[in-house]
């Protein structure tokens, strides 16, 4: 079973710092060594690497740098049988700047243009598997059918009745009332603390069961950094601890655990073992600089989470 990622993949341009200057202030920042990465192409290499069958979609312009990007998600696994092409985008490059313990991206805007699917691509999305995305990338999904244009969330709607189940990765942004269409019937919804509290107001994950059952959502997932993550499916509350480790870089770490969620699911893991599965291998991922430092096999994660159980 196909595991689809549509989303961003970008070089990730690193500098280090004391502080994040204030407004009309000044700052020295130290160059580090520049490395591929992109929220949804990390989670993309994670998913290949745990052995999941992975395609990935994004648009991109047609330089040296887009080749580039392209060739090093092949060779990690992952394919680009469906990537799309506009000479007209700017460079897909994120500018990240590492500071106490945490970090700042700073995102090269590229605009919001159409990502016209092709009607191959659309036919091999209407098989039964996951779609991890973004509401940013779910916008812009476009297909000319031979019954007119099929795009954003009823594109999604159709995907879902053929099988194709979405997990969003909402992490800081949250959401509206106005992206409802787009999540509804979604298999996962994931937030990390900050987008919780943007889309609902507060922190308490209990509180949400009617939200989850009246847009038919199966599982809404809160991350929350050192201390694992909890998911709620309106009924059944988990909670998952978290692994003590030293921080190299956070740099991914959100991306990790979605990957590895979706392979889990792929496999047909139950939830709760899915989601302790993920916090392992996301808590792992902090312990390596880059943003691809949750790329890790299956026993790599195992044998990391029984050292760190003591067993």
């Amino acid at each position: 079973m196909t595991a689809f990622f549509i989303g961003d993949v970008a070089l990730d341009e690193y500098y280090t710092a004391d502080r994040w200057p204030g407004r009309a202030d000044k700052g020295m920042v130290q160059e580090l060594p520049a490395e591929i990465g992109g929220s949804i192409a990390n989670a993309a290499v994670v998913h290949a690497a745990l052995g999941g069958d992975t395609q990935f979609i994004s648009l991109l312009n047609d330089s040296p740098l887009s080749g580039r990007l392209t060739d090093d998600l092949r060779q990690n696994g992952v394919g680009v049988d469906h990537m799309l092409t506009d000479p007209t985008l700017a460079e897909s490059r994120n500018l990240i700047f590492l500071i106490d313990g945490e970090h700042v991206v700073l995102t090269v805007e590229m605009g919001e243009p159409p990502m016209w699917l092709t009607p191959a691509t659309l036919a091999t999305l209407r098989r039964e598997g996951f779609l991890y995305t973004t509401l940013y990338r779910a916008r812009r999904l476009h297909c000319q059918t031979e019954t007119g244009i099929l795009k954003q969330a009823d594109l999604l709607a159709d995907l879902s009745h053929h099988g194709r189940r979405a997990i969003f990765d909402l992490d800081v942004g949250g959401c509206t009332p106005e992206d409802m269409p787009y999540l509804s019937g979604a298999a996962v919804v994931i937030f990390n603390q900050v987008g919780f509290r943007a889309a609902f107001g507060h922190d308490d994950m209990a509180r949400i069961g009617e939200w989850i059952r009246t847009h038919g959502i199966g599982w809404v997932v809160r991350t929350k950094a050192a201390h694992g993550a909890e998911a709620f499916d309106g009924e059944t509350l988990l909670q998952a601890a978290g692994y003590p480790v030293d921080v190299a870089d956070v740099t991914g770490a959100g991306d990790t655990f979605g990957g590895a969620l979706t392979w889990c699911l792929t496999r047909g893991h139950p939830f709760a073992e899915a989601l302790d599965f993920s916090i392992a291998a996301a808590s792992r991922s902090v312990t390596i600089h880059g943003p691809r430092g949750g790329k890790a096999d299956v026993e790599t994660v195992l044998a990391w989470r029984r050292e760190r159980r003591g067993l």
